[in-house]
């Protein structure tokens, strides 16, 4: 952790909706005028998607049928580590991008699913945002949490979450019902060990949960919508929570327990809003300071 160069972790898995949590961000750095860094963990996968498929067919013939994305052998986890150390100590660090798509590779004159080359970030921001499956990882070897300062959880209901990746895959990526399938379940053992335990050591949890029927997701012709679900908001540690004033803005919210807040989904935006522009100006303070007292 740093008070002159604080990092935001957003954790969650596939398909889970950090990107939409990334947005909301975007707005608050956009309003308070705070320059960001910002780090996609797809950039720590060990390999391009061609290699990957290969390193599963090769996990596969050892009799490896849980080979994925979400477990540390097919991550660099010590680098991802190294960037966070590094970037709370000097502002800058080690990072590349992973090219989604055509669209992104373009612009690089790369291949979809290649990595850019390894570059340092840019000296002149005021904290560093990640977004991806590792910001609160912790294993035998590696202990990304303990590096950030403000650690939020996206981690909707696995139902909804299975039926967010099979509509993402399927009409952004061309996949198949039973290729998306396939993958859910050989990431099954590596979600249970790898991803969970990380929303025990977020400071906040964002916990999607649908009031309409999402039984089988696997047959589910759409998303249910934000005003088709509650969202269940969890503090670590509820100290310095103003939860009246959380209460009376988000309209039909209750607490369901002395540190957790369900409000309509609808009000997601509207619930990161007023929980995390507070956050981000204390840390903007604390960096502010220290960088006085340095100077």
């Amino acid at each position: 952790m740093s008070r002159q160069h604080p990092i935001i972790s957003v954790t969650g898995s596939s398909g889970a909706g950090t990107t939409s949590v990334m947005r909301t961000f975007e707005q608050i750095f956009r309003r308070e005028r705070i320059t960001a860094a910002f780090v996609e963990g797809d950039s720590f996968h060990r390999y391009d998607r061609a290699e990957m498929r290969a390193a599963m067919a090769e996990a596969a013939r050892r009799g490896d049928h849980s080979f994925s994305h979400f477990g540390p052998e097919a991550n660099l986890l010590d680098e991802l580590e190294e960037l966070f150390r590094a970037y709370g100590e000097t502002g800058t660090g080690r990072v590349r991008r992973y090219l989604h798509d055509e669209a992104e590779a373009a612009v690089y004159g790369q291949a979809p699913g290649t990595f850019t080359p390894w570059e340092m970030l840019p000296t002149d921001s005021d904290l560093l945002f990640y977004e991806g499956l590792h910001g609160a990882v912790l294993t035998d070897t590696v202990d990304v949490a303990r590096h950030a300062d403000l650690k939020i959880g996206v981690v909707p209901a696995i139902n909804l979450e299975w039926i967010q990746k099979l509509h993402r895959d399927k009409q952004e990526r061309g996949y198949s019902t039973e290729a998306v399938t396939e993958t859910i379940l050989r990431r099954m053992p590596d979600y249970v060990n790898y991803m969970c335990p990380q929303f025990s050591r977020t400071d906040v949890n964002f916990h999607r949960v649908p009031v309409v029927d999402t039984s089988n997701p696997f047959i589910a012709r759409t998303i249910p919508t934000a005003d088709e679900s509650m969202l269940v908001i969890r503090f670590r540690d509820p100290h310095g929570i103003d939860f009246p004033y959380l209460i009376a803005m988000l309209h039909g919210s209750f607490m369901s327990r002395p540190n957790t807040i369900v409000c309509p989904g609808g009000k997601i935006d509207l619930a990161m809003q007023l929980i995390f522009t507070p956050m981000v100006l204390r840390l903007m303070e604390n960096r502010h300071t220290e960088l006085a007292v340095a100077g």
